[in-house]
């Protein structure tokens, strides 16, 4: 059932996160103010034929404040969840480029700057909603997990932003379809098919080709910022970013919609803030930064993030999941522009070559699991 008040529906949102779906209102309906509950769509109400209208329409000659049921929903804007997964790529890349412009900062403390601004934001979500703050018992040690690993991620994420070419390191990162297959596979029985196993030897292909190891490229690698061992270091916290990434897209599949979006990004933000400050002191790196720039862009970085989180959920709850992770794509192409113009890098064939094969391999597995949806969809009408 939604609740909908004067012409105007008010969706809230279910435990994905996710909001449900309802019948647009009719404008000349405003004004009514009398609240009235609507039938989801799809759903008969028992009893007569009168019974597809809601009760604060009944007797009049046309529904004001609801549709009548059967008649198609208005479409929303064609492309929009499109626009807002690049608006989103954008804003991740900007903050990306900012995390390399800070001098004097390290990685571990931006990623605590960037976990307050996500208590910040989530906090008046868990109140509004009344979720509560630990989640359902049985849920509780999954979505432990998902925090402790989701933050983890974006610390080693933020390290090879720092230590290696920003290309590179956001290419890595976009392995992670391939690695949430084999990982689905192996702890949620799903099915890995040849297709996915091409995919992975793809994704593979390009982190070799991104990292050139010396044993296969020889001992002078060009194109990389600093030292070889800098960049090898970077590459490995890519990796292992990648990887802890697709394991929290497993445990959240596992959690499945029992859980509120806003309460799986409370635990991701409050273990990763908790992590982190007893990872500084134990560095003994915690202290602000002495630069005023450092500190405006702490906050740009915080924000920048949060607005692509942000965009992101939005385009997942209008849009296919499958052409938005293939749109997602459009990180790599912002951020070799981003690499070009402000940091004067230009990126090597190498790296060319094993970005083509990393967003080849997601793209494919993207494509691939959005057909099986499409698929099973129709089965399921049938």
């Amino acid at each position: 059932m939604v609740l909908c008040q004067g012409g105007e529906a008010a969706a809230v949102p279910a435990a994905g996160g996710k909001e449900p779906e309802v019948p647009p209102s009719q404008e000349d309906g405003a004004g009514t103010g009398q609240p009235c509950l609507c039938p989801a769509p799809g759903m008969e109400a028992a009893g007569t034929e009168e019974s597809r209208v809601c009760g604060c329409c009944s007797g009049l000659s046309s529904p004001r404040c609801c549709k009548a049921l059967g008649t198609k929903k208005k479409a929303a804007c064609p492309g929009l969840g499109l626009v807002y997964t690049v608006l989103s790529a954008f804003l991740f890349s900007v903050a990306s480029l900012f995390l390399k412009k800070i001098e004097d900062v390290h990685s571990v403390e931006v990623s605590a700057f960037r976990c307050v601004f996500q208590m910040a934001f989530v906090l008046p979500g868990l109140i509004y909603y009344k979720t509560g703050f630990l989640g359902p018992k049985g849920k509780r040690i999954f979505l432990f997990f998902r925090g402790f690993l989701g933050s983890s991620a974006m610390i080693l994420l933020y390290y090879a932003f720092q230590v290696m070419p920003l290309a590179d390191a956001t290419v890595i990162t976009f392995s992670s379809p391939v690695f949430t297959s084999l990982l689905a596979w192996i702890f949620l029985k799903e099915k890995y098919s040849i297709w996915d196993l091409l995919f992975t030897l793809f994704a593979v292909t390009g982190v070799i080709l991104i990292a050139r190891p010396p044993f296969l490229f020889g001992s002078k690698v060009a194109g990389i910022e600093g030292s070889y061992t800098d960049h090898l270091k970077g590459t490995i916290a890519a990796i292992t970013s990648t990887v802890s990434s697709a394991s929290t897209f497993v445990i959240l599949r596992k959690v499945g919609k029992s859980v509120h979006y806003f309460v799986s990004v409370w635990y991701y933000a409050v273990i990763g803030l908790i992590g982190c400050v007893i990872a500084l002191f134990v560095m003994n790196e915690w202290r602000l930064p002495h630069c005023g720039k450092d500190r405006v862009l702490l906050i740009l970085i915080g924000l920048l993030g949060l607005g692509g989180q942000i965009f992101l959920t939005k385009a997942l709850q209008i849009e296919k999941a499958g052409p938005v992770a293939i749109m997602k794509t459009m990180d790599v192409v912002f951020a070799f522009i981003l690499q070009i113009l402000f940091l004067n890098h230009l990126p090597t064939w190498w790296t060319v070559g094993g970005a083509l094969c990393v967003v080849a391999s997601s793209s494919g597995t993207a494509i691939r699991k959005w057909r099986q949806t499409l698929k099973k969809a129709k089965q399921n009408e049938i």
